[in-house]
């Protein structure tokens, strides 16, 4: 089991990388928006007091900086003396680097963890999904017809399908999602990117999003899982071939491509921990924002063992010397 104090050290790892590429947004630029967040992150994370491994990292796909799965993190890889625990880490330094670079809504900062064994090693490939709150998690079926599963949702819900909101990925592998979402009278909320921040509002009461359809990436299934496992939420998740090579690296990682994943099978650990800060404004958190001697971060950080979800409201506040190198000519 993780200590519980581990997810204020995470907590802080995510707000120092969401300010990090902060400073980068609307400059056109998501490769260095990236990249802050990535030096951000790993510079924090190797202050941890952890034996840490990444097991879900990022920049294969997007040609990023990366924090590579397989790297070790924390204070065990500098000190020999003293027992870390050992800790399963799932990064995503910018989820949204495109967001970012254009000052759009819902960039952030994520991170999961848990203890050794407890993220599935996904493939970077692509993954189909459905991601539902709490009291629709029994009610669909990945494989079950679009109209079936808004139907069951809108029950669940004590709604009518007219009511639902579905947020969907705004790609042309979906436009036959999209047409037949519409034909069952239901919503959509079109997303550039982020269907990560996405899942996380379906599973929160109040958020106006009822569900996530749709093929994204398989790191971020991992991820919502790690979120979904928090919040009693639900995904339903199948990996996609969608590149030479995909079949093969699925099959190394003993990932199997034909089965249905829930969280409980992409995030199966005893002890999870998820934290995130908004980056950009958000429909869950605000985007940090810059005043004159400092900057303001609002996160969100759940766990499983105790279980409990936190919004947290941080004001940084810089030291004098570091306003007065800020101020002077």
């Amino acid at each position: 089991m993780l200590d519980s104090d581990l997810s204020l050290h995470f907590l802080r790892v995510v707000e120092e990388a969401a300010v990090a590429c902060a400073t980068t947004m609307g400059q056109g630029d998501r490769h260095k928006s990236d990249a802050v967040a990535v030096e951000a992150m790993r510079r924090v994370m190797d202050d941890l007091p952890i034996d840490g491994t990444v097991v879900i990292g990022e920049g294969e796909r997007d040609e990023a900086p990366m924090l590579y799965i397989g790297e070790r993190v924390g204070m065990a890889n500098r000190e020999a003396s003293g027992a870390f625990p050992k800790v399963d880490i799932a990064v995503d330094p910018l989820e949204g680097t495109n967001l970012c670079a254009t000052g759009a809504p819902n960039a952030i900062a994520v991170l999961a963890a848990s203890e050794q064994g407890g993220l599935l090693h996904a493939p970077d490939m692509y993954m189909e999904k459905l991601v539902v709150g709490p009291s629709s998690r029994d009610a669909v079926d990945l494989d079950a017809p679009v109209r079936f599963n808004l139907r069951a949702i809108a029950q669940s819900l004590g709604r009518r399908v007219e009511d639902l909101v579905v947020m969907v990925l705004e790609r042309p592998r979906h436009e036959k999602l999209v047409a037949e979402i519409r034909a069952t009278g239901a919503r959509i909320r079109l997303i550039g990117d982020g269907d990560l921040s996405a899942g996380i509002a379906a599973a929160v009461v109040g958020s106006g999003v009822h569900a996530v359809m749709g093929i994204g990436g398989a790191p971020e299934g991992v991820l919502t899982a790690a979120a979904m496992r928090c919040l009693n939420g639900e995904i339903f998740a199948r990996l996609v071939v969608a590149k030479a090579g995909d079949e093969e690296r699925a099959k190394a990682m003993g990932v199997d491509l034909k089965r249905i994943y829930r969280s409980e099978d992409l995030a199966p650990g005893k002890s999870i921990i998820f934290a995130a800060t908004g980056v950009t404004e958000g429909s869950l958190m605000k985007g940090v924002r810059f005043f004159g001697d400092g900057t303001r971060t609002t996160s969100l950080v759940m766990q499983t063992a105790p279980h409990r979800i936190r919004f947290i409201d941080s004001i940084h506040v810089l030291d004098s010397a570091s306003i007065g190198a800020k101020i002077r000519f």
